[in-house]
């Protein structure tokens, strides 16, 4: 593992984004925007800050997801609920060139710093709004997680096996799709900021729409068919044969959906009957008789191990893959040659295994140039790039505005 902590700018150096969000959908986009170069100031609440800090497994106090989340980024420790913090806010948010939120609709307009507030003070702001429901229409105002996002969305339902009680994917899946929408919505409202005259605007997005965006074609077949779509286990409903196939010491992911790819497949596991019969030459004929395709396959895989299975698929080039915990993803060859897995130096002197960034600019390659922050490791030098004098912050911290 390497680490690529250096100093080199980015494909985004020069923007500057302010992080009001706490937790995952907001931070994840500050995150994405800080690898690829932009000036990341997060503002916490003083004391505890950012709730994530201590969510899940804590080294030296703080949660080792923080590393991953909040790299790249500076923190600034301000108390938005006093009308001091509030105008700290609004002096940061003049200057800057991004704001990203992720607070129940309204809340920044109780401080005062709404959209039409904030646009007369930074005409060229561009604003990312992500919210449990978006922030218009009658579900608004309701508290919003990614679970529920997931929920209403349509993931859920179709996770796990048919009949059981529907399964979380094991992560807050519904936070990311927002994070990446509203990071989508960021780049293109800055482009248009630059050919239309620097006007910015608002990014709305809804936790709910970010997964519904994803579900493919979850709602045409409703509306062309009645049909509703249906929890299938490990299958992949409509597309065979891809599943996943028990062996002798765990399992494998079988994708054979492609016609050359399925006559292949046949011929590696004994099975020209079925590779060379027309009736499975596609993929309706296929899914027609799926679970005789699955059972064959199965036949096979069972009695071999996972390595054995792998190098006769991967021999006969059919996708293939087993299923990989944290141990398999940190020892993988392909993922430490592409830098998908760094050490990185927390703070407090820890060196800890973090993923690394996606995508990969050639060019502009994004890079772990500073760790995540302690609470307020950076409000004095802030406060400083917009004219507080060392009295100034002095002053406002004694007032427990900042800390």
């Amino acid at each position: 593992m390497e680490s690529t902590m250096n100093l080199s700018p980015g494909a985004l150096a020069g923007l500057r984004v302010i992080e009001m969000g706490q937790l995952i959908a907001g931070p994840f986009v500050g995150k994405t925007l800080g690898e690829f170069g932009a000036d990341v100031i997060k503002i916490e609440p003083p004391g505890a800050g950012d709730p994530l800090r201590n969510w899940r497994l804590i080294q030296d106090g703080t949660s080792v997801w923080w590393q991953v989340q909040s790299r790249n980024k500076r923190s600034i420790a301000l108390d938005l609920r006093q009308r001091e913090g509030q105008d700290i806010a609004r002096r940061l948010i003049a200057q800057a060139d991004v704001l990203v939120e992720n607070f129940r609709p309204g809340t920044l307009e109780g401080w005062g710093l709404g959209w039409e507030e904030l646009r007369r003070l930074n005409p060229g702001l561009v604003m990312l709004r992500i919210s449990g429901y978006g922030q218009t229409g009658p579900y608004r105002d309701l508290p919003g997680f990614g679970a529920i996002g997931e929920a209403m969305g349509g993931l859920r339902h179709l996770t796990g096996e048919p009949g059981r009680v529907p399964v979380r994917c094991g992560i807050s899946i519904g936070d990311t799709l927002a994070a990446l929408h509203g990071t989508i919505g960021v780049l293109t409202a800055l482009y248009h900021r630059k050919v239309n005259g620097g006007q910015g605007q608002v990014i709305d997005v809804a936790l709910t729409e970010a997964v519904l965006n994803v579900m493919e074609s979850l709602i045409p077949e409703y509306s062309a068919f009645g049909a509703v779509r249906e929890p299938a286990g490990s299958a992949l409903p409509g597309i065979a044969p891809s599943n996943a196939y028990r062996c002798t010491d765990g399992v494998v992911l079988v994708a054979g959906n492609g016609d050359s790819i399925f006559k292949r497949l046949m011929q590696a596991i004994g099975r020209d009957d079925l590779g060379n019969d027309p009736a499975l030459a596609d993929n309706a004929g296929r899914v027609a008789r799926v679970a005789e395709i699955d059972a064959a396959i199965e036949d096979w895989t069972r009695p071999r191990s996972v390595d054995t299975v792998l190098a006769t698929l991967g021999a006969a080039k059919v996708p293939t893959g087993r299923v990989y915990t944290a141990k398999d993803i940190v020892e993988d060859p392909h993922f430490r040659a592409r830098e998908m897995v760094l050490t990185q130096r927390t703070r407090d002197g820890h060196d800890v295994a973090v993923p690394g960034i996606v995508p990969k600019l050639m060019g502009t390659p994004g890079q772990v140039r500073t760790s995540a922050p302690h609470v307020g490791d950076d409000t004095d030098a802030v406060l400083g790039e917009i004219g507080f004098s060392s009295q100034d912050i002095a002053a406002l911290r004694g007032r427990k505005v900042v800390a």
